[in-house]
């Protein structure tokens, strides 16, 4: 017998989690070095892109439609034919890929759930491959789980009641620190694609569905296009036909907003529609225009509604550039958590959802997003008040929506202003995510909303803003007042004293509050502005 071949890539600095070797088999990590030594030097070129584009949009203020892709957009062509599985997509549930939220959302009765590697989930080693095993149990029908605080078991309903699985992994800008090809980290998005991909894409065509996806953080069709050919290899590799992939793109920064039919057209054989991802949308605009002046200046996050006009502008362009190219065209989030001890709060809040949902459907959107089971029926309702019986309506052609580069990021348009209330929540908010997120934590409640990344990603960098913009709090308990940095501290200290009176000295101790308050303060008003709060934060990560 030949002398077995290491495997090229290391495992660094990793605790054990039970089962790994279930996921890290010599095969799947021979897969991952496949995949890093061929992708990892475009990823790097492409993160050097995005660097020099904001470089120009801090010297101009603004974006336009790129020119030397018009024929692609006066082109006629179309994105490939929509698998069955995931034809109808009304009602998505999202979240991370724990074993409770794994079986949850299999049975919520949603259409499709994205699981998620990304925004939801904290890339602890545990959760980077613990989710892996969890899908895969999911697939097999060998997972349940037993909350220990209440007793109360969870398993799996029937097979084909269960939805269509889009896993969603982590950005191309973050490593994996505990995985290693010839000395360097492994992107990762290449290590959640990859161990997935490699374990389930046979798997699931077995099953009548295939490897779908959700790709994050996209900022260019070049990204797109690295993809594609991330697709293609994989497909080669692992003996799946050509086409079988399916990947969904969020468009969630505003870069992105002006490629959307570039992004299909190089995905085009292995595109299923394009997302709106209002919050990660919201966090981009801050952050490329963050020194545009007063006229980039985002009020309190809560206060921008999506029937702000350039926010209309991002969701009606959406819909008919994926109309227009036969792709889906997918709503945001209702991050909305059902109150069961209140019920007038309750009904007030999915009156909320509802409106929401009934706006995005008959806008003309194919499907949405929620955070919570309860909402699923909401949100289905809405759509097939709408949809009837087709599993989508992607024959509207939205061809009376015509959008300019100019309204995309008018942002002055909304007639909302930054008050002190806004101050005080995105530090509340930013401080008691980012305190979740260093124990492990992605998907986090925090005042009767589920929030993710993007959450503590919009908090800091509105406080970057208002500070370095100037801007001016009217409504402060002293009166009128500048925001500054001593003003933003100020508040974090009062709200961390808050915590921990409220918790008690010794539960606040075993908590990450002092952390997660630097961290975020850190972030929020350094003078360099942090490409992704998440980077430094992995690295407190434990």
């Amino acid at each position: 017998m030949p002398a077995s071949v290491p495997s090229p890539v290391e495992i660094v600095d990793a605790p054990a989690v039970e089962r790994q070797g279930e996921v890290l088999t010599d095969e799947a990590l021979d897969f991952l070095a496949a995949l890093h030594r061929r992708f990892t030097p475009s990823r790097n070129e492409l993160l050097a892109q995005r660097a020099d584009r904001r470089a120009e949009i801090a010297r101009t203020s603004s974006l336009d439609f790129l020119s030397s892709t018009a024929h692609i957009r006066d082109g006629d062509w179309q994105v490939a034919d929509c698998p069955e599985a995931l034809n109808d997509r009304r009602v998505e549930i999202t979240g991370p890929t724990d074993r409770k939220m794994t079986i949850n959302a299999c049975n919520s009765g949603a259409k499709v759930w994205l699981a998620d590697f990304e925004d939801a989930s904290a890339p602890t080693w545990e959760n980077v491959v613990g989710g892996q095993l969890n899908l895969i149990a999911a697939y097999e029908r060998r997972i349940d789980f037993t909350d220990e605080k209440s007793g109360k078991s969870y398993k799996l309903g029937p097979a084909e009641s269960l939805p269509a699985v889009v896993m969603r992994p982590r950005g191309l800008h973050l490593d994996e620190r505990h995985l290693r090809v010839d000395g360097e980290a492994v992107p990762g998005a290449l290590v959640d694609f990859g161990l997935y991909f490699f374990h389930n894409a046979q798997r699931l065509i077995d099953q009548g569905k295939g490897p779908y996806f959700y790709l994050p953080k996209t900022e260019s069709h070049l990204e797109a296009r690295l993809w594609n050919e991330i697709f293609v290899f994989a497909q080669d590799h692992c003996g799946i036909p050509q086409g079988t992939v399916r990947a969904t793109v969020l468009i969630e920064t505003i870069t992105a907003a002006y490629e959307m039919e570039e992004i299909l057209y190089e995905l085009r054989d292995h595109a299923s529609g394009l997302n709106a991802g209002r919050w990660d949308y919201l966090f981009s605009i801050v952050k490329n225009f963050r020194d545009g002046g007063a006229k980039f200046v985002l009020p309190d996050r809560n206060s921008v509604t999506m029937t702000a006009p350039f926010m209309r502008a991002y969701t009606e362009l959406l819909v008919r550039t994926c109309h227009k190219r036969g792709a889906h065209a997918i709503g945001g989030m209702a991050a909305f958590i059902p109150n069961r001890r209140d019920p007038e709060a309750n009904e007030q809040a999915m009156a909320k959802v509802r409106a929401d949902k009934e706006r995005e459907a008959n806008d003309g959107f194919d499907g949405s997003w929620v955070a919570h089971p309860d909402l699923v029926p909401v949100a289905q309702e809405s759509f097939d008040a709408v949809l009837g019986d087709r599993p989508n309506q992607k024959e509207r052609m939205r061809e009376d929506v015509s959008v300019t580069a100019a309204e995309l990021i008018a942002v002055d348009t909304t007639e909302a202003k930054p008050t002190y209330a806004g101050l005080r929540n995105a530090v509340q908010v930013g401080t008691r995510y980012i305190e979740a997120w260093l124990r492990g934590m992605g998907a986090v409640a925090i005042f009767g909303l589920m929030e993710d990344a993007a959450t503590a990603e919009i908090s800091r960098s509105q406080i970057w803003q208002w500070v370095n913009a100037g801007v001016v709090l009217k409504d402060t308990p002293e009166g009128e007042q500048l925001v500054t940095p001593e003003l933003v501290r100020r508040v974090a200290d009062e709200d961390l004293a808050e915590l921990r009176e409220e918790l008690g000295e010794e539960t606040f101790a075993q908590g990450e509050w002092q952390r997660a308050h630097d961290l975020l303060l850190r972030v929020a008003l350094d003078e360099k502005y942090e490409e992704f709060l998440t980077l430094p934060a992995y690295e407190l990560l434990r």
